[in-house]
């Protein structure tokens, strides 16, 4: 069966998942679409706060925003999905679903913070979130402790 590549292959399912035979390199793949959905998953659900200040973008109503965010949504799938699948133990990924879920919430909560400082730049980073994210990355450790 001859497999199609890039992003018509994730659309119709003919993603060869089982080509990649490496189980760490699904960790890596999983964790490197984890990044890139979180980017957009950011951008479709705050970047629309600062979308108003394009100025033909300031015209649209709140229906028009939800619109806009849902098409950068899509990309996120598009990334989501290929990452779960492919670092889910059941199709050959080093990781349970509990550990998916904890490495989607702190590579979400970097990719959050950093766009909150270079796009919002009246945004803080205060100690106590700095606090907040070691307990995140304790949670990490101990998802991973057998």
């Amino acid at each position: 069966m001859a497999y199609r590549s890039g992003f018509l292959a994730l659309v119709d399912g003919n993603f060869p998942l089982n080509k990649i035979q490496d189980i760490d390199m699904k960790g890596v793949y999983a964790v490197f679409l984890l990044l890139l959905s979180n980017v957009f998953m950011t951008v479709a659900w705050y970047g629309h706060l600062r979308f108003g200040e394009i100025k033909w973008m300031s015209k649209l109503g709140l229906f028009g925003f939800i619109l806009i965010s849902w098409g950068i949504a899509f990309f996120e799938y598009c990334m989501q999905v290929p990452a779960n699948r492919i670092g889910f133990k059941l199709y050959g990924g080093p990781f349970n679903l509990f550990q998916l879920k904890i490495i989607q919430e702190v590579i979400s909560l970097m990719v959050f913070t950093a766009f909150t400082l270079v796009v919002f730049r009246t945004e803080s980073f205060r100690w106590n979130y700095v606090i907040a994210f070691v307990f995140l990355i304790l949670a990490v450790f101990f998802v991973f402790k057998k």
